[in-house]
């Protein structure tokens, strides 16, 4: 596999007229991770025009303003993927028909959600998409700041955790959370990545706020922390610890599945721009439901060019949003995901992030209802062991990861994915813990999972990876 570097987070957006599809650029923002408040807000008045507004008094061009993360990749049906697609302006070009309006879409890509709440609460940016975490305080600053928004569709989720990881540097000495006690952790404060990593500890039997010393760094600056020496561990959410793995820059030592508390990215929208523009709303909605559709027909096509707009390598964006990913891609609202949300607000109550979140209150559930009629998609299955070989369009899919790795051997493999044997979690064959129980072979993403599994069965052992494609076959 050829590792390739994640490149700089920050990239062009692009503006495009609904009614002619001519297209002009438009700089992006890479704003520092978790700013303050008070020093992003002033930030705001900087980028573009308003958002959701006409071209003068009584003039007939809308610009619809959309904030995303390209490098977030488990919101590409609301950003990167819906983007390269040209959906989004495909509906509103439906919509300009109809009412004699021309509209104009730009794009605003950030590394994580903090900026594009400071962006939404300024009226600068009138539809965003972010994790779970980030959404409330999105909540909390709206209602603070009388710029109220409300989560109207979700984009990817993991209905046990596992899109968020904490990972250490190959060879580090560290087992398990609780070998983390008086070490330096890199996260960024107020992600869901953060919260993994607080409820986590407790569950260790430690102190988050006094048995580790937490630095609140951007995931591209705690990557390399991590590398340099200068943290022990490093918790953040998709797509750093997969990309870290894949590169081999990293090992996975706490896997967020463990927790069994569902985690997903969502769409939120401006409440004054969704009750002044409900049509734009619902082209958005249909055309994210359209872009899932895509996703979920076409996976690996939908991987390559995830990669080709971000620069992540393809299957690490495949890990993650493939047809067996850690991330099931559906826009529906669903019941357990918002009580997941809810259970979320206490952690960042503690973190002093947030007074208080009305959940009932931030949830829309009309409008996905009004623009998408249709039935939902199928609640997510479990995961297979997952091959893709160099120069395929499609991939092979395997009941058993002895199977997998009976296949592997020989071929001109590209990829080979693999579920944790506990969680689910899909993960890379080859950065995988594997086990040999008789005659029956088990993958874990962490070892501290093979070793417990190893403790409970007798005659069950750890095998090297390439020792059990050898065995195996």
């Amino acid at each position: 596999m050829s590792r390739t570097p994640l490149p700089s987070t920050s990239r062009p957006g692009t503006s495009v007229s609904g009614a002619s599809p001519s297209r002009t650029r438009t700089a992006g923002t890479g704003l520092p991770l978790l700013l303050p408040l008070a020093l992003l807000l002033p930030l705001a008045t900087a980028c573009g025009g308003a958002a959701g507004s006409d071209d003068g008094s009584g003039g007939t061009t809308v610009t619809v303003t959309v904030g995303y993360q390209s490098k977030t990749i488990n919101t590409v049906t609301a950003g990167t993927l819906l983007r390269s697609l040209g959906y989004f302006e495909q509906e509103l070009a439906a919509t300009g028909r109809k009412d004699g309006r021309t509209y104009r879409v730009v794009w605003q890509d950030y590394a994580t959600g903090a900026p594009i709440t400071a962006q939404m609460t300024a009226g600068k940016i009138d539809i965003g998409s972010m994790g779970d975490f980030p959404l409330l305080i999105n909540a909390a600053r709206g209602k603070q700041l009388k710029e109220p928004t409300r989560l109207v569709a979700v984009t990817g989720y993991n209905l046990r955790g596992g899109l968020n990881t904490v990972v250490t540097a190959p060879g580090s000495s560290l087992r398990s959370l609780a070998d983390l006690k008086g070490r330096k952790v890199s996260t960024s404060v107020g992600s869901a990545a953060d919260g993994t990593l607080v409820r986590a500890l407790r569950r260790a039997g430690l102190d988050p706020a006094k048995d580790i010393a937490k630095l609140n760094q951007q995931p591209s600056v705690g990557a390399s922390a991590l590398a340099g020496g200068s943290v022990d561990a490093l918790s953040q959410f998709v797509a750093w610890p997969g990309l870290l793995a894949f590169q081999g820059r990293a090992t996975a030592l706490y896997d967020g599945a463990e927790l069994n508390l569902p985690t997903f990215h969502g769409v939120t929208v401006r409440e004054e721009f969704a009750q002044r523009r409900p049509d734009v709303l619902d082209a958005f909605l249909r055309a994210q439901r359209r872009a899932t559709d895509e996703l979920r027909a076409r996976p690996v096509a939908a991987a390559e060019s995830v990669a080709k707009e971000t620069g992540l390598p393809a299957e690490v964006v495949y890990l993650y949003n493939g047809a067996q990913g850690i991330a099931t891609f559906d826009p529906a609202l669903r019941p357990e995901l918002i009580a997941a949300l809810k259970e979320d607000v206490p952690v960042l109550k503690e973190a002093g992030l947030v007074k208080d979140v009305d959940v009932d209150a931030f949830v829309d559930t009309a409008p996905l209802r009004r623009a998408v009629p249709g039935p939902e998609y199928p609640r997510a299955a479990a995961a297979t062991s997952e091959l893709w070989l160099r120069g395929q369009s499609t991939t092979r899919s395997f009941d058993s990861p002895g199977a997998l790795l009976k296949a592997v051997k020989g071929a001109d493999v590209r990829a080979a994915y693999v579920p944790d044997a506990v969680t689910g979690t899909l993960w890379f064959a080859d950065r995988a813990v594997w086990v040999a129980d008789g005659g029956a072979w088990r993958a874990f993403v962490t070892r501290a999972a093979a070793e417990r599994y190893v403790s409970g069965h007798a005659g069950a052992r750890i095998v090297a990876y390439a020792d059990a494609v050898r065995l195996a076959s």
